[in-house]
């Protein structure tokens, strides 16, 4: 069926438990479409042909109450999966095959999903361009030589690309919602400790948390409602009553209140951008909701203070990776030896970048100064956020301050790269939800986003939000397969 790649993953679903489509079929579509789009260079790790067995099985025996019956998804490899490869796109992990399952893929595999492979990210998930992965930068299939966002970008791009249905992604500054917006997709970052980090490779434990990355807000309200879940193998999973996302989507928002705040409105931001907010907010009005001005008077000190929490934390998660019990291990005179050249044979130069910085703002007589400082202005940006939503139910701004950008064009200036995450960052720093939705192009036809953050576990708000703007937006992605 010729159709299958233009389906939605609601679509798929629906088909199939019509049986109109077999769980074969559209496995094998996708496996083909893969097969052509190697250029891209998505996949670390194809699980093609143990695929197609999962699919012939479902298909042999269907199970139509589950919710994703039968339908293949790749995923990006920061997730362990029991006996596949999971690199979290690093040398030191390359040959890393996990005897357990994260939960997040977990709840997928419950519910009927079937994995297609491993996707390509930035390595341990630094980065915003899916430019420091071990394995090869990935290309974004909305243009040749242009980057997928990071550190998503794997996920981004064959999701844009039509490799896979829908797919999950992880978000520590934005790394799930950049890529979306850069990409022409929808990504949802949830609230912390609303999707299981058991089984996911740490980068900044406060800070990660794993969400859906799909076509549209429909399809990723569906997945949300299939990932999200209480575990008590995660000491930060929350257990509180989740909704059914998806059976309560509503494009309805009259009444609400949507607060735009001034301190996003940086300086030297693209008249796109800028253009592409109003377009937004324009829409939101005319669909009854009511826009206020609001503030958030630390926003400005978001980045400075995540790039100190970020690092710190992850020279303290990537402390495990030492030679002695798995992954990458160089051989030296003695055991310090073995240590010093296995960690600097097997972490890419922006790993070890974050690891210094994380080192020096935790050694003594510099803990005060910067970490301990660092998390008191996180407590001050998470109460700007709670000041502000005595006011209004979500926050509308751009997802991105500029659309893709060319590989290698920001590769020299890390400080550079990482100010692409300025209108993520805050909101992981405060553990609020946030979604991303593709909301225009600019003048070269290449993707923008808009994002509406909301209250902590509202993301049911802030899905029907984003749902009465994508109905009314109707964005369409501008590709021509040039990479076929």
């Amino acid at each position: 069926m010729s159709n299958i790649l233009d389906f939605t993953l609601v679509d798929l679903v629906e088909r199939i438990k019509k049986k109109d489509l077999s769980s074969k079929e559209i496995t094998k579509t996708y496996i083909e479409r893969s097969e052509k789009s190697k250029k891209l260079n998505t996949y670390i790790t194809e699980d093609f042909e143990s695929a197609l067995k999962k699919a012939d099985n479902f298909d042999s025996k269907p199970d139509f109450n589950k919710k994703l019956p039968g339908i293949p998804i790749a995923v990006k490899d920061l997730f362990c999966t029991k006996n596949v490869r999971t690199t979290a796109g690093s040398k030191i992990l390359e040959n890393f095959i996990p005897t357990y399952e994260s939960t997040v893929t977990n709840n997928i595999w419950n519910e009927g999903g079937i994995l297609l492979g491993k996707l390509n990210c930035d390595e341990f998930a630094m980065g915003s361009s899916n430019e420091t992965s071990f394995f090869g930068n990935v290309q974004s299939p909305i243009g040749e030589k242009l980057v997928p966002g990071g550190s998503s970008g794997g996920s981004a791009s064959a999701l844009a690309a039509k490799l896979t249905p829908s797919t999950i992604g992880t978000d520590t500054g934005g790394s799930i919602r950049q890529p979306a917006s850069f990409t022409g997709i929808v990504g949802l970052k949830p609230t912390y400790g609303s999707c299981s980090r058991y089984g996911i490779v740490a980068f900044a434990s406060s800070l990660d948390q794993a969400g859906p990355m799909t076509r549209d807000v429909k399809d990723c309200a569906l997945l949300f409602s299939v990932i999200s879940s209480y575990d008590n193998k995660d000491s930060t999973s929350i257990n509180f009553k989740r909704d059914d996302y998806f059976k309560k989507l509503n494009k309805s928002i009259k009444g609400k209140k949507i607060g735009i705040p001034k301190e996003y409105r940086v300086d030297g931001m693209p008249k796109e951008i800028e253009d592409l907010w109003q377009k937004g907010i324009n829409i939101a009005k005319d669909a009854g909701a009511e826009i206020l001005d609001v503030s958030l008077p630390n926003t400005n000190y978001a980045l400075p203070t995540y790039y100190i929490v970020a690092p710190a934390e992850a020279s303290s998660n990537l402390a495990r990776y030492d030679g002695v019990k798995y992954g990458f291990r160089s051989e030296g005179e003695n055991l310090i030896d073995m240590y010093e050249k296995t960690r600097s044979e097997g972490f890419g130069n922006e790993v070890k970048r974050r690891i210094m910085i994380g080192t020096y703002v935790l050694s003594s007589g510099y803990y005060d100064a910067y970490y301990l400082k660092a998390q008191k202005v996180r407590r001050l940006i998470k109460n700007d956020f709670d000041e502000v939503y005595k006011k209004v139910d979500a926050i509308l701004t751009p997802s991105t301050p500029s659309s893709a950008f060319k590989i290698g064009e920001k590769t020299n200036d890390p400080v550079s790269m990482y100010l692409n995450d300025i209108f993520t960052v805050p909101i992981n720093l405060a553990g609020l939800p946030a979604i991303s939705i593709p909301a225009g192009h600019d003048q070269k036809g290449y993707p923008l986003g808009l994002q509406i953050i909301g209250k902590a576990f509202d993301e049911q708000n802030i899905l029907n939000i984003a749902y009465s703007l994508e109905q009314e937006i109707k964005f369409k992605n501008k590709m021509n397969d040039w990479w076929i």
